[in-house]
């Protein structure tokens, strides 16, 4: 089934018109109502009638998370208080959070947007949806929510955490689509077993996961789990929360949906576009936004992007799973170091577990990496000789995928902090 099947399986053609037009009419409507980029449009000479073709993007500025924070609270806004009908905001743990608004047509868009998500993930009119995004600031929860409505699904509005409730009620209620982090989903097939219950047997059929980046080891860990089908989703709050993409079964990259935000792939230092296929940040434009709508946003993650036409029949651009992110991105004695990297290393090798913590320290002035691994209990109460064995083994892999010297510790099962909302793979410790 596909939720809108002009635009999804639209002619890539007719799709860069429409993207043209709603382009030309995003830069005269910032002209007009943000003060934030009227200086901006005013210094370049900028106006919709500039924008002859998609090319001519690359005339128009970036936005980046410290133009939103800088704004704070509303200076970003194109509409009036009194137009506004939801607002979120960001933790604002390095700062001014950054801060997000929805108009009415706004929300009607979060809706479509995602309700196209659950439909390409496979979900439908008669599935449960157990939402344990979490509600609340955080865009997570209430983007899942809305979608599913539109949708005409059942909701059970969980939210993150209360582990062992949210079990209880994916058994009794028969639910059968989950939304949640990749990392809880393994999580609660953990204590489904510790409480009896087993996974395998669940009614669940279909996991929506997102909001941090994961790998194709870590899917097949969460589907040998539940004996689910695992797909991706990918948004983040400043564009309009979760339904920017979404895996399809193919399981071959998420569709973007470009008819309203129109994608780039640029070199992260450079500026410059990416060849198709290749990795870099990925940039959005937000196409028919309202309240907060954003030109060239630079998201910090680093995506690849293909334009062929996805066996699925789609014709929406596709970008890869997240592989890094450029902020998040660890940078050990010049090389750079993705905690994607080590995940999928330790799912390749047998007897590690896929929680893992990373500990970076700088000791008399150079940088020190230290990955900490839980292993199989059968392993831990093993030998001492076997462990040494798996430590040198994991090492050694690790070490040939990063060129780079590390130390690896390995830890009982379950003493690495599980999280309910994103994992914490990282600790740096380095000071100056």
């Amino acid at each position: 089934m596909i939720w809108n099947q002009e635009i999804e399986c639209m002619d890539p053609r007719e799709l860069g018109k429409l993207q043209l037009v709603r382009l030309q009419k995003l830069v005269d409507y910032l002209g007009e109502r943000s003060s934030f980029y009227r200086g901006k449009f005013t210094a370049g000479k900028i106006s919709g009638d500039a924008i002859k073709n998609l090319s001519d993007l690359k005339k128009l500025p970036f936005t980046r998370k410290t133009d939103l924070r800088d704004s704070y609270p509303f200076g970003m806004f194109c509409v009036d208080l009194k137009d506004v009908r939801e607002i979120h905001a960001s933790s604002g743990t390095t700062g001014n959070p950054t801060v997000v608004a929805y108009t009415g047509n706004d929300i009607k868009l979060w809706s479509e947007v995602m309700a196209r998500c659950l439909t390409i993930a496979g979900a439908g009119p008669e599935d449960i949806v157990q939402n344990a995004y979490g509600y609340g600031l955080f865009t997570g929860g209430l983007g899942v929510h809305y979608g599913a409505l539109e949708l005409g699904a059942a909701v059970v509005p969980m939210s993150s955490g209360g582990t062992k409730r949210q079990l209880k009620l994916m058994h009794d209620f028969r639910t059968t689509v989950i939304t949640c982090t990749p990392s809880y989903s393994l999580f609660m097939a953990e204590e489904a077993r510790e409480m009896g219950i087993d996974p395998l047997k669940s009614p669940i059929r279909i996991g929506v996961l997102g909001a941090e980046p994961w790998t194709e080891g870590l899917r097949r860990e969460i589907e040998a789990a539940w004996n689910m089908t695992a797909l991706d989703i990918y948004g983040l709050s400043e564009i309009i929360g979760p339904g920017v993409a979404q895996e399809c079964p193919e399981k071959n990259g998420l569709h973007i949906f470009s008819d309203v935000f129109l994608p780039e792939v640029i070199d992260p230092a450079t500026g410059e576009d990416c060849p198709e296929g290749d990795d870099g940040e990925l940039v959005i434009t937000t196409l028919t936004k309202e309240a907060i709508p954003l030109l060239r946003y630079r998201t910090g993650d680093i995506v690849s992007i293909t334009y062929q036409t996805c066996e699925c029949g789609r014709t929406l651009p596709r970008i890869s799973k997240v592989k890094g992110r450029t902020d998040d991105m660890l940078i050990i004695r010049g090389i750079n170091v993705f905690p994607s990297q080590i995940e999928a290393v330790l799912l390749e090798v047998e007897g590690a577990q896929p929680h893992y913590q990373l500990v970076v320290e700088r000791v008399k002035g150079l940088d020190t990496l230290e990955v900490q691994v839980e292993v199989d209990e059968n392993v831990f109460s093993d030998e001492i000789r076997r462990l040494q064995d798996l430590r040198h083994r994991i090492k050694k892999e690790i070490e040939s995928v990063l060129s780079l010297v590390v130390e690896v510790k390995l830890v009982e099962p379950k003493t690495i902090e599980r999280s309910m909302g994103k994992a914490k793979r990282v600790i740096d410790r380095r000071r100056g």
